[in-house]
């Protein structure tokens, strides 16, 4: 991989992990035509990756610093029950991640990827075109909506499942405040993708997989890092005007061209 793949897919990464039109997919996409394997040099996904948790932390440092001075407190304040709820959020994920680790792998492995990725983003079209006719309502996350939020992110491991979309939409199918889903959505991924980074560093699979200059890590890191800056911000803004709409028609003209290209 040279510069120059690793700023695009770097650019891709940032942008994707924050709008809801699937990291993994357009990853993947992007792999197909610069005709680079990305996923076979861990070093560079574990890097855009952190660079995206790193914008993700800096856009809501204010309110990480609230949650955790709060907590500190040891009351069972809305703080508390915040961390609780993301906590819960995190259940279905992580047993995917514990117990079907290899078969999540698999379904990167195959030929019929980009045939995958096009069926998904015609899922993730169809979730987000649902927004446009959902009723708004105003009502805070509950334990339980958490639970059901966590559930849609872990159909987000299916390549072309956009994360974010699939639990932005799901919170505001269930009527959650715009505002407060869309920050959720984003702080609920950050253990997550922390985990699984510092289980591959402790496994050794950094360093085991693939092997790729500096340089290229450089600039995919800081090309997702401030790509990411951008596009969190800007999704929290478009979740408020509820445009979701344009990005399931997006996402339906790109799945019918991945589908078509496989």
């Amino acid at each position: 991989m040279n510069w120059i793949e690793a700023l695009i897919l770097g650019l891709l990464q940032g942008l994707t992990e924050f709008l809801p039109v699937s990291s993994s997919g357009h990853l993947e996409l992007g792999k197909a035509l610069l005709g680079v394997d990305a996923e076979n040099n861990l070093a560079f996904t574990v890097i855009v990756h952190g660079a995206t948790v790193l914008s993700t932390i800096i856009v809501f440092r204010k309110d990480i610093l609230s949650l955790f001075k709060d907590v500190f407190h040891f009351q069972w304040n809305e703080s508390t029950q915040y961390l609780f709820k993301i906590a819960i959020s995190m259940i279905p994920i992580g047993i995917v991640g514990v117990f079907f680790k290899d078969e999540v792998s698999a379904l990167f492995d195959n030929n019929g990827i980009l045939l995958l990725v096009g069926c998904m983003l015609l899922v993730t079209a169809t979730l987000l075109g649902f927004t446009y006719y959902a009723k708004q309502k105003e009502k805070e996350i509950s334990f339980k909506d958490a639970l059901i939020i966590g559930l849609a992110q872990t159909f987000a491991i299916l390549p072309g499942i956009s994360r974010s979309g699939a639990t932005i939409a799901t919170g505001l199918l269930l009527g959650n405040r715009k505002a407060d889903i869309a920050k959720f959505s984003f702080l609920m991924v950050l253990v997550p993708i922390i985990g699984e980074n510092i289980l591959c560093l402790a496994n050794g699979e950094f360093t085991s997989q693939g092997n790729i200059e500096v340089t290229p890590l450089i600039v995919g890191f800081f090309a997702a890092f401030i790509s990411g800056l951008l596009a969190c911000s800007w999704m929290i803004k478009l979740v408020k005007k509820g445009k979701l709409i344009y990005f399931a028609i997006y996402c339906l003209i790109i799945g019918v061209i991945a589908i078509f290209a496989a």
